[in-house]
């Protein structure tokens, strides 16, 4: 059997173009389906799951599939902090293209000496190993890298001076107001393979007509990094604000907490449940706005980049799992976002609660337990606490429900009704907390004038929504 990882997203529809041209169609895939796992039509030899496109790589390289499509750019932001991964890139598939930039902040780092002068520099990315890379090569004496969940674009100049980004050119980088300083690499849509199945199985039957089918060209050049920029004499002046920084998030919060705030009186312009803004107007004075992704909420209150931030208590707690003595903490729920956080497993497995299926998997000598889940440290942290013998977390970015029984023997997973888990013959057997949307703030900052008013206004204001939304 061959095992074929395919990506969701905006590949989607260009891999099954390629699919139908190489006489390899997969069922329902062009189509958008929302089933993870797909039949290639006349194949039955060959079995196919849809990942998110990051998680390609990581499978492939961990054997669980033998080929994937994929973005290059996952594969080196894998490889560059492990090497020796078992996966091989076959063939330049042609589209999806666009490079990979070190980007700063329009006025303020326009050139790549620019970095150099700063005390410190702050660099956000989705792409965190191939960032340290650069900034290891550049002979930064001082930097911080920001792994972000996405939107790194929107970070500069408030909250980093550079950025690591994917673009498809110069021109619209400079539209999001950022810069390019150096460009890393080029890349594209690639075909990847598991080193060992090259060796070990004949792929032929899907490589062959792949390789027919596509139209590759030369793109997915060798990652390329800055020499030691010249050392110049750095500002150490802080800046200090007047202001008070609210983080909101955008993806599947955003309708929640636009609603908290109309229910608080608070109109933020150009936020609420359609497109995303990323610098809406506050209205009230001494208040600036930023929309972000909610994951990278707490560590940016914990440095200080914000003093408020509304996300999720998930976020939170994945947070303080990670840094126990972080000053990131929750200070008024929300009562909007509910969802129950689980431990699920396949419906076929015959166990109703987490010790039936412990002890199952005992008797059926399991030696490790496959843990997939995207927030992968409170996972560790609840195996743990658990008493899991060996186990083994998998960093999942989403498509979760795909992943057991045969990728992962436990999925750590958000559910509201359980609909979506009975659809996908899964189901919860222990839970893990409920989550909510609440505001967090830095438990040490300490606020004074108006900077404390506008805080404490914000806080009853949006007390009062959470009373109107009612007990969780």
């Amino acid at each position: 059997m061959i095992k074929f990882a395919l990506p969701a997203g905006d590949l989607r529809g260009r891999v099954a173009e390629l699919l139908n041209r190489a006489g390899l169609p997969i069922e329902g895939y062009g189509e958008g389906s929302r089933t993870y796992r797909l039949a290639a039509r006349g194949r039955g030899d060959v079995t196919t799951r849809v990942f998110r496109e990051k998680d390609i790589p990581v499978q492939v390289a961990l054997g669980n599939y033998d080929l994937g499509v994929c973005s290059i750019s996952w594969v080196k932001e894998m490889s560059v902090r492990f090497p020796r991964q078992p996966i091989v890139p076959l063939l330049d598939l042609g589209f999806g293209r666009s490079s990979l930039w070190a980007a700063g902040a329009q006025g303020h780092c326009d050139q790549l000496d620019d970095l150099s002068r700063l005390a410190a520099v702050r660099i956000a990315s989705e792409y965190p190993n191939i960032a340290e890379s650069f900034a290891r090569s550049a002979r930064l004496a001082r930097y911080r890298v920001q792994s972000v969940w996405g939107a790194a674009e929107a970070y500069p100049p408030e909250d980093a001076d550079c950025v690591i980004v994917p673009a498809a050119g110069e021109d619209l980088l400079r539209e999001g107001r950022i810069q390019p300083l150096f460009k890393l690499f080029d890349s594209s849509a690639w075909l990847v393979a598991n080193a060992l199945a090259l060796t070990k199985k004949d792929l032929s039957s899907v490589v062959a007509p792949l390789l027919s089918a596509g139209t590759a060209t030369n793109g997915g050049d060798d990652l390329r990094l800055p020499g030691p920029l010249a050392r110049c004499p750095s500002d150490p002046t802080a800046i200090r604000r007047d202001t008070v920084r609210l983080a909101i998030p955008d993806g599947h919060q955003q309708r929640h907490v636009a609603e908290a705030l109309r229910a608080a009186g608070l109109t933020f312009n150009e936020y609420g449940d359609g497109e995303t803004f990323r610098r809406p107007v506050s209205g009230i004075e001494g208040l600036d706005v930023k929309v972000i992704r909610p994951h990278d909420m707490p560590q940016l209150i914990a440095t200080g980049e914000f003093d408020l931030a509304i996300t999720g208590r998930d976020c939170l707690l994945e947070h303080r799992y990670a840094f126990p003595s972080s000053p990131a903490t929750e200070l008024l729920d929300l009562q909007r976002g509910q969802y129950n956080l689980s431990a699920v497993v396949s419906e076929d497995l015959p166990a109703n609660t987490l010790d039936e299926a412990l002890t199952l998997w005992r008797a059926e000598g399991k030696a490790i337990l496959r843990v997939a889940a995207e927030f992968p440290v409170t996972a560790d942290h609840y195996a743990r606490s658990r008493h899991f013998w060996r186990y083994q977390v998998i960093p999942i970015a989403g498509a979760s429900e795909g992943f057991v029984p045969e990728d992962a023997d436990l999925l750590i997973e958000g559910t509201e009704t359980g609909k979506t888990l009975m659809e996908n013959n899964l189901k919860a057997i222990d839970l893990l907390y409920r989550s909510t949307t609440c505001v967090i703030g830095h438990r040490d900052h300490e606020l004074n004038g108006r900077r404390r008013r506008v805080v404490d206004d914000l806080i009853n204001a949006l007390e009062e929504s959470a009373r109107a939304a009612g007990p969780v």
